[in-house]
């Protein structure tokens, strides 16, 4: 969908290196430049106020909240129902570059922005409600500016999440939400300021785009081709390294499932055939680890005829990490094209951690682990598994034989397959299975994942700007009591783990009002402590991968954007490029 969109609109605010930055903004509104700014106002009982946690909630007795100039958790207040209490609400200004046109040669203006938010906060438009009831105000300053004024209590970090891109109101200003969903003029032929214009869309083999002569860039020679094709050439993987040999296509973007092809990608690049850019995440693959599963009783022991307690001790799951091979899974799931993965951070990411504990192949480190815990090798045959021998809570002579289940995609069973081997040197048996990716992901308690159904799972999450650890909250631990979806954050705990250390400093990292130096700070302590307790090991980062002519210029990789086509008007042919 980006990759067709970023012709259509240009922004309205890019993201590179996890920053924002704008694009048909002068600049994002900022409290040292003035255009935002903090605005003390007494609230009472039964105001709406987002308290330290980030939720909008009535204000009672007992809620916490951030007062007036207070911006951490140091000065946070329970307010006792009936003390005079004042808050800061934010206010910033959005101020749209001059001379901006809809493709039609219509002002973009700032009262299309406000249409969009609008539509966007309607019941009848699907989509996320938190940054609009977040809002206490939208509003049309001038025909360039548009004011943001947030509810009491909020503390944004990131201005941009509160400029809603415009839609064009003189077009579309006569439907209702309801009917936009379906109206041809936004899912057939959007309008938008971009660097190009739909011109012709056949369902399924492609669409045609021609340059847009209002574009506001237009001046500088961009775009520089008249016409854009988006060609969609089936669900044969090979079908689109074939195109971009044959030069059906100038570029495949990273949607193709171009990660199935990696050797013949990188015989292609070797030859000079290609070009190839590569960025790691923000997937990441890790293997979940199920540490209590749903079926246990009170507590983390097993009642008589569950599944023995394989992994509740720290230890064994370090041994698991030391027993997997992930350097070889890389080489034969992505042919090198990433890496090994230490937390769920990709490098590129500005909190990424070089120095977290270190879990290298060593199977002698990993057997002398499990040896520590009680599974010993009594036959001293690597080909059985080992039996449990003083085990907490698991019966001695069980055989370390566990379940392994992953979706049925070429890559996961390759490296299942490469897992499979090296925990056996250790004495560790998995048997393999695959399901499908609806089934894997399926609401508990029937799900494999949500109804925490498992002994280890492979899959991949994705990370955004703010490091996920309140995937491993206790609260965030799916069970019947909260219907298979955590306290707050969808029930991401599939592993059942349980670290108060860990849920304070999370939730610190989490906390509306911290600064990012003292989020920063927190998130890190939580990544240092999942190093150690490992309820999910990290595997390796899923890799993007795009491919192009060898004359390309202009095309790069950043895993933050939503596309790599976020510069897509200045992209040209020619040799060599500036």
């Amino acid at each position: 969908m980006w990759s067709v969109l970023e012709a259509v609109y240009d922004g309205p605010v890019d993201t590179r290196e996890y920053k924002s930055l704008p694009v048909i903004l002068q600049k994002l509104p900022s409290l040292a430049d003035g255009d935002a700014s903090a605005q003390s106002m007494p609230v009472k009982a039964g105001d709406l106020v987002v308290n330290t946690e980030g939720n909008l909630i009535a204000l009672a007795k007992g809620i916490t909240v951030f007062p007036s100039d207070c911006a951490n958790e140091t000065c946070a207040v329970t307010w006792d129902g009936s003390s005079d209490l004042s808050m800061d609400r934010f206010i910033a200004n959005f101020r749209l570059k001059s001379g901006i046109l809809w493709s039609d040669g219509e002002p973009l203006k700032a009262s299309d922005s406000v249409f969009s938010f609008k539509i966007a906060s309607d019941p009848d438009t699907p989509v996320i409600k938190q940054a609009m009831d977040l809002t206490e105000a939208y509003e049309v300053v001038d025909d360039q500016t548009i004011r943001w004024v947030s509810k009491p209590g909020l503390l944004p970090r990131d201005f941009a999440n509160y400029f809603w891109t415009p839609l064009p109101e003189h077009i579309l200003g006569s439907m209702t939400a309801a009917e936009l969903l379906t109206a041809p003029e936004t899912n057939k032929s959007p309008i938008g300021w971009g660097p190009y214009v739909i011109d012709e869309w056949t369902a399924g083999d492609h669409i045609r785009l021609v340059k847009n002569p209002n574009y506001f860039r237009a001046s500088e020679g961009m775009p520089k081709f008249d016409v854009l094709v988006y060609r969609f050439l089936g669900d044969i993987a090979d079908n689109n390294v074939a195109a971009q040999l044959t030069g059906v296509c100038d570029i495949v973007d990273q949607t193709t499932r171009l990660e199935e092809q990696t050797e013949l990608i990188r015989q292609s690049e070797l030859t000079g055939k290609m070009k190839v850019y590569s960025g790691l995440g923000p997937e990441w693959e890790h293997l979940a680890v199920g540490i209590k599963p749903a079926n246990y009783e009170d507590g983390i022991q097993p009642s008589q005829g569950d599944r023995p307690d394989y992994f509740s001790d720290p230890r064994t799951r370090q041994a698991l990490t030391y027993c997997l091979d992930r350097e070889q899974a890389v080489v034969d799931t992505y042919n090198n094209l990433t890496k090994v993965a230490n937390s769920y951070l990709p490098p590129t990411h500005p909190l990424y951690m070089k120095n977290l504990t270190d879990y290298a192949y060593d199977t002698a480190q990993g057997s002398k682990l499990l040896d520590e815990v009680g599974w010993k090798d009594l036959d001293n045959d690597p080909a059985t598994p080992r039996t449990a021998q003083g085990v907490v809570n698991v019966p001695d002579g069980t055989p370390f034989s566990i379940s392994y289940i992953t979706t049925d995609s070429s890559q996961h069973q390759r490296a299942a397959e490469a897992f499979q081997k090296s925990l056996a040197e250790c004495g560790i048996e998995i048997k393999v299975s695959t399901t499908t990716v609806d089934k894997l992901y399926a609401q508990g308690p029937e799900g494999v994942l949500f109804g925490r159904n498992f002994d280890l799972a492979q899959f991949a999450w994705a990370v955004g700007e703010i490091p996920p650890c309140f995937i491993y909250l206790s609260s965030e631990i799916p069970s019947a009591a909260n219907n298979w979806l955590g306290e707050k954050f969808g029930g991401g705990n599939i592993t059942g783990y349980t670290n108060p250390e860990f849920d304070a400093v999370c939730g610190q990292s989490l906390l509306t009002g911290l600064n990012e130096q003292t989020a920063g700070d927190a998130a890190r302590k939580a990544m240092e402590i999942l190093a150690m307790d490992l309820p999910d090991i990290p595997l390796f980062y899923q890799p993007k991968i795009v491919i192009s002519r060898p004359d390309m210029c202009g095309l790069g990789m950043d895993i933050s954007s939503r596309s790599e086509f976020w510069n897509l008007e200045a992209l040209d042919f020619g040799q060599p490029c500036e």
